[in-house]
């Protein structure tokens, strides 16, 4: 009997790409480059917001200052944003991709609600992993993944290719890496190999539904899949990281905020943790 396998990426049809600009110099963002490179291995649509981020209006921490010289800035930022959307639609262009952009300039609140419900009409969001100054990256990131419903690739900086032949798939039996692997089915049945990693003691491993028990699941997707349980070590967070380097994963599957936002500010956590450094780009859902 034959077995039809299914295309590269089936399922990814639209793919959207969230940037901020909120300094008047422009930064490298890994997101515009690892989409547009995704877009193209699935043949899927892409839209690049490009926001920036306004200043005047209602912003009142802005008190006394000059309106003028604000004005002045929002031009600026509004300029640079329109252009980084600009070359994003020629390099999609020169790739033979289809490319829709914006370039809304919004308040700070606005870019990342604006986000969230952008991320909706698409099958995908990615955005980036970055250092700035009011944590908006990581706040574009939690606000699509908790008012979305759909899933993120969140990209470190110097990762501007896609790529996904070997993926580490984080497992702790929650129904947030359940929704994960799920959603990232296209990109596992895809790649060349595949490991389910689990860390803890057998207590904590065995709490729900074991790695071992998952594999057959996604072995009947199509997966080429292996399971691996690992001791705590340090963290949770250390070992995984570690891990994925010592499988040189291109991508990292995770269930993202397993706890609250909250209690992961004030307790650490996995995801806030990978969120300040990953070896690799990773996929969240919650």
């Amino acid at each position: 009997m034959s077995r039809t396998i299914p295309a590269p990426f089936a399922g990814i049809r639209d793919v959207l790409v969230g940037t901020a600009v909120e300094g008047e110099r422009e930064e490298a963002s890994s997101a515009i480059g690892y989409g547009l490179t995704l877009a193209k291995a699935a043949g899927a649509h892409l839209t690049v917001q490009s926001a920036s981020w306004r200043l005047s209006g209602d912003d009142a921490w802005l008190g006394d200052f000059d309106y003028d010289g604000v004005a002045v800035i929002d031009r600026r930022l509004d300029a640079l944003a329109r252009s980084i959307a600009e070359r994003s639609a020629g390099d999609a262009t020169q790739a033979g991709v289809i490319c829709t952009t914006e370039a809304p300039s919004l308040p700070y609140p606005d870019i990342v609600s604006r986000l969230a419900w952008r991320a909706r009409l698409h099958d995908l969001t990615v955005l980036d992993i970055g250092p700035r100054t009011y944590d908006l990256d990581r706040e574009m990131i939690e606000k699509a993944l908790f008012h979305s419903g759909r899933p993120v690739v969140a990209v470190p900086p110097g990762h501007y290719a896609f790529a996904a032949r070997r993926i580490l798939v984080a497992w702790d039996g929650s129904a947030q890496a359940a929704r994960a692997a799920n959603d990232a089915l296209p990109f596992l049945r895809a790649a060349e190999t595949v490991e389910i990693v689990s860390v803890g003691d057998d207590a904590q491993i065995h709490a729900e539904v074991p790695g071992a028990e998952f594999a057959p699941h996604l072995a009947r997707h199509g997966v080429n899949v292996s399971v691996n349980d690992l001791p705590r070590g340090e963290s949770v967070a250390a070992t995984l990281r570690a891990q994925a380097g010592l499988f040189r994963a291109d991508m990292i599957v995770m269930g993202a905020y397993r706890h609250s936002p909250i209690r992961e500010y004030f307790f650490g956590g996995v995801t806030r943790s990978f969120l300040r450094g990953s070896p690799a780009p990773l996929f969240l859902a919650h």
